[in-house]
């Protein structure tokens, strides 16, 4: 009877885990723009979700969903709530009747404006520290990190 040898397989060190590192940056990121969206009560979500549909112009929910990282079902929620707050709008689709066009309303246009400065400020801030160059870099390196196929 042979005795087999048992190998210990370790997991990377948390301080090295880039999924971890990647949660940790988000939140020294996005603590300052909680902060901001309080003064108008407004959500994360819903604001990613006014943010691309004010810079894309009417957008298919679709589309939304993909580039403002949320799932189809929260984002149908999500737009239920901003258009009942007068935000967003939705219309169908003139080519395809089971698609919704959302677009942005004034409301929520002015709500955009009121964080202007201060959004500017965080990550002008953010700036200051990292420098034009490595912010240049790191939005490189993620977009390349997304096109990664595991």
């Amino acid at each position: 009877m042979s005795k087999e040898k048992k190998s210990t397989v370790y997991l990377r060190s948390t301080e090295r885990s880039l999924p971890i590192a990647l949660l940790r940056a988000r939140e020294t990121v996005m603590e300052p723009v909680r902060e901001m969206l309080l003064q108008s009560q407004i959500s994360e979500q819903k604001w990613r979700v006014l943010r691309v549909v004010d810079e894309s112009g009417p957008i298919e929910q679709s589309t939304i969903a993909k580039t403002s990282c949320l799932l189809l079902p929260s984002l149908t929620r999500i737009v239920q709530a901003m258009e009942t707050d007068g935000l967003l709008t939705r219309a169908v689709d003139s080519k395809d009747r089971r698609k919704s066009i959302i677009s942005v309303t004034q409301k929520g246009r002015n709500l955009i404006q009121e964080h202007v400065a201060q959004s500017n400020r965080i990550f002008a801030t953010i700036e200051e520290q990292l420098g034009k160059t490595k912010i240049g870099e790191l939005l490189d390196l993620l977009e390349e990190l997304r096109q990664v196929r595991i």
